[in-house]
This record gives structure tokens, sequence and C-alpha cells, in this order.
């Protein structure tokens, strides 16, 4: 899909995305001391403003202008400084190196995927984190929703291979499950387990 059709659908309704920040990524970062920090795909920039709150200086990178432009006005109603850029997250690199890149749910084939997590690292910082979190291969037969194009679906191992030969520890790479809220035939909420990977790194020192 091509940013104008992202534009498009991103056009077509109030949000897209929640809100509030993905649930891992919350649950990774939370604790990670602020700094400067790059949410790239960042989509409305739910992770950027929730960064932007706890204090880092975020900046939010997708090819869509039209979901740049809705996070920069949940930004300024929230009262939080954001830099939005549009561009392409997988050939994009920030003019000086930062502390935290976060890689949410950018679902690509293997090549344009290889591409894009070893420039998030490039874009690091000695000491600085990486954090991808994306629909697992599995979530097509064991979970719920997301892309049903298993090209653009990947494991923790596949993003790890892609990894290979930087300079990185890998601190997390993992399938791990999420509850999705669906509504039922009888107007209650039920819960569906989706399947996503994982994968934490931290550019080495010197």
């Amino acid at each position: 899909m091509d940013a104008h059709a992202w534009d498009e659908r991103y056009a077509a309704s109030d949000l897209v995305w929640s809100r509030e920040p993905n649930q891992l990524v919350a649950a990774e970062l939370a604790d990670l001391a602020p700094g400067t920090a790059v949410d790239l795909a960042a989509g409305e920039g739910r992770n950027a403003i929730w960064l932007a709150g706890l204090g880092w200086t975020a900046t939010a990178v997708d090819f869509s202008q039209v979901a740049l432009d809705k996070g920069a006005r949940l930004a300024e109603d929230a009262g939080l400084d954001v830099t939005w850029v549009c561009a392409d997250a997988t050939t994009w690199q920030p003019p000086a190196p930062v502390d935290l890149v976060v890689v949410a749910y950018l679902q690509l084939p293997a090549d344009d995927r290889r591409r894009a997590v070893r420039g998030a690292v490039g874009m690091l910082a000695p000491g600085g984190t990486m954090l991808l979190v994306a629909h697992d291969s599995t979530n097509l037969v064991d979970g719920t929703g997301g892309p049903q194009d298993p090209a653009v679906l990947m494991t923790a191992a596949d993003v790890v291979d892609d990894l290979t030969g930087l300079d990185v520890t890998v601190l997390r790479a993992e399938r791990v499950a999420r509850a999705v809220g669906s509504d039922d035939a009888h107007g209650g909420r039920q819960l569906r387990t989706a399947w996503d990977c994982v994968v934490r790194v931290v550019r080495r020192q010197g």
C-alpha cells in the first residue's frame, strides 16, 4: 500500500489507531530514562505523543501527511511538542543519533523490512535502544486481526537475522500474546488473542 492509499485511509475516519500508546511499547519503555526518540512509521503518532508526555524529545516519521497532520493536532491539544516528518521509513535518517527508535507495526516484505530495521539501528547513539513490535507470522493462523498477507508478517527470529553483523545486544526477541477486544453477536464484548513479535536491542558502546 502506498502513501496515497494510506492518506485516504487516514482521511476516512477520526482516528485509525487508538489515542493511547501500543500496550507492548508502553510496557517495554515506561521505565526508560527520557532522551531523544524516533517513532518510525508513526501513523497518527500515538507512541511519539506518549513518549513526549514522559519527557522525551520525540520525532514522528511517516509517509502519510494526513496521518501526521492528525497527530500534530492531537499533540497540540495535549500541550506536547513533537516533531513531525513526512518521509519513507525505510530510508529516512535523523540529523543526529538518537537514544530510542520505536518501530511499531511496520509490516513490509522481507527486503524492505531488513532495510528499515537496519536503518533504525543506524540511527542509534551508543547505548541507544531499538524496540520493534509487529504482527507475528503465526497470527495469520493462530491469532486475530492484522494483515492477511504472509509476505508482510514476521517472527522475532526474522528480525534478529535482519540485524546480523550490526553491533547490538539483543535483550528480547519473542512471540507475545496481545488481548484484542471485539463486539460479539449479542452486543457484548469478547477478548481474542493476537500474536505479535517483540524485538528489543541496544546498540553497544564503543
